[in-house]
């Protein structure tokens, strides 16, 4: 029975990363759930108060990278709230029309739309689309590494 369970941990940790690409899989919330399932049917005491304290502030900020991102990169090239606001759609509606390249399409096309309406300015549009771009990857780039720690220092507690 413990063998299933490891399986199955592991599995929602791979699972997590594939939430990275397809925003539907809750990639957190997946992650929690092996530790859930480890605590429940493995062994309730091998985690550490430091563990669970280290993963509730990383689990923030794995939820703040996207927003923190989006608003660095959209801002720093002059956009709009609304291209903002685009942009997570566009990655939520893109996650369903041909993925994985939609979430890179559907939010670049939605932004740059939005963004032309808003200035009647086609490089402005196209730059703004790209800092969303660049939103997308680094606030990836940043939850793939913490969901890597917390992956990492979770079998540090419990094989070590």
């Amino acid at each position: 029975m413990e063998a299933v369970i490891w399986i199955l941990i592991i599995a929602l940790f791979i699972l997590s990363f594939v939430g990275l690409l397809f925003p539907i899989v809750p990639s957190v919330l997946v992650l929690w759930a092996g530790f859930i399932l480890y605590i429940f049917f493995i062994d309730g005491a091998a985690l550490s108060v430091w563990f669970w304290i280290g993963a509730g502030v990383l689990t923030v900020l794995l939820f703040a990278a996207d927003l923190i991102a989006s608003q660095f990169f959209v801002k720093k090239y002059g956009g709009s709230k609304w291209s903002e606001r685009m942009a997570a759609v566009g990655v939520i509606v893109g996650s369903f029309i041909m993925p994985p390249f939609g979430i890179i399409l559907v939010p670049f096309a939605l932004v740059f739309i939005t963004e032309f309406i808003a200035t009647k300015d086609a490089r402005q549009a196209v730059l703004v689309a790209i800092a969303s771009f660049f939103a997308f990857l680094s606030g990836t780039a940043a939850k793939a590494l913490v969901q890597a720690v917390l992956i990492i220092w979770f079998f540090i507690e419990v094989f070590i």
